[in-house]
């Protein structure tokens, strides 16, 4: 992978408080979009697919371990339709009897997954989560610090036969922090977790720079199969095109912003090796669309 500079800390239009919350909605819709989208032939599977099956890889058996975090949700992001195909390929299709169990299995549940935020979107949650077939979305509906986070946060959420063991998510966030509080994160990440996973889809690279670009032309081209209910992102793609504008711009300034597996490795200590005792870290890439988008990510493991 050829960098093309330095990590530079640009600000997000879609992150300024003076950015519409009207037009904010719909920008983030858009990128859920992209998280969710499976265009034949250039994109065998979804990203959210992809995170999916790197985190059942990675993991292995251990998968079942785990409560996923969401610690960055937003208005819901991928996390829906990740725990959905997750449990989907782990052989959960349908909610848990009463006596915990699904699909007739005895010995296993559903992998849950939780949305937390630093500014919950309680609405939005309740809907995502009336969408898991297997009831096994959560949500906090109080404000969660991913730097400041304590162990027992989830006790609120967890219920009987689920893990207590916390796996914390970052889709396309983490790059949104700068570099003191992204070590914050990362040190609480290390202190109160279990594990966690950094997944994004720039990078300071040409060939992520040019699928920014193609971002433009590819929702013009599907916008009304998906938003045709939503009139008003009609009219800021087409009329007054200020949703592929800030889509295509904040991914020039999210690829400038994304850290190397190095760097991260670097900031949590160790001399750029990661190497902190009792934690496994591995890292990779996966193409998302063909031939030039990647996602890449890092994943670290808490080892007993």
């Amino acid at each position: 992978m050829v960098l093309l500079t330095p990590r530079i800390h640009w600000y997000e239009i879609n992150d300024q408080s003076w950015f519409p919350s009207y037009l904010r909605a719909r920008v983030q819709a858009g990128l859920t979009l992209m998280w969710t989208l499976n265009l034949p032939i250039i994109q065998p599977s979804s990203p959210g697919e992809l995170v999916a099956a790197t985190l059942q890889r990675v993991l292995g058996e251990r998968i079942r371990d785990y409560t996923f975090v969401d610690f960055c949700a937003g208005a819901g992001g991928p996390t829906p339709y990740i725990e959905k195909d997750l449990n989907a390929r782990l052989g959960f299709t349908k909610p848990p009897t009463e006596n915990g169990h699904t699909n007739g299995n005895t010995e296993s549940v559903p992998v849950n997954f939780v949305l937390t935020d630093i500014a919950p979107h309680i609405e939005a949650w309740k809907e995502a989560q009336l969408g898991s077939p297997t009831r096994s979305l959560q949500y906090i509906d109080y404000p969660i610090d991913a730097a400041n986070c304590p162990r027992d946060f989830l006790r609120p959420v967890t219920k009987e036969g689920q893990s207590s063991k916390v796996f914390r998510l970052f889709f396309l966030a983490f790059h949104h922090f700068d570099d003191p509080l992204a070590t914050k994160i990362l040190e609480n990440s290390i202190k109160t977790s279990d594990g966690f996973a950094i997944f994004e889809l720039q990078h300071r690279t040409l060939s992520s720079f040019l699928t920014c670009t193609l971002m433009w032309p590819l929702l013009l081209l599907i916008s009304p199969f998906y938003f045709w209910r939503d009139p008003g992102f009609l009219f800021f793609t087409y009329i007054i095109p200020i949703v592929p504008f800030v889509l295509v711009v904040d991914g020039y300034t999210s690829s400038l912003r994304t850290r190397t597996a190095e760097e991260i490795r670097t900031m949590m200590g160790g001399g750029g090796k990661g190497g902190i005792k009792g934690w496994k870290f591995q890292s990779g890439s996966e193409v998302h669309t063909y031939p030039i988008g990647e996602m890449s990510w890092f994943i670290g493991t808490k080892e007993s």
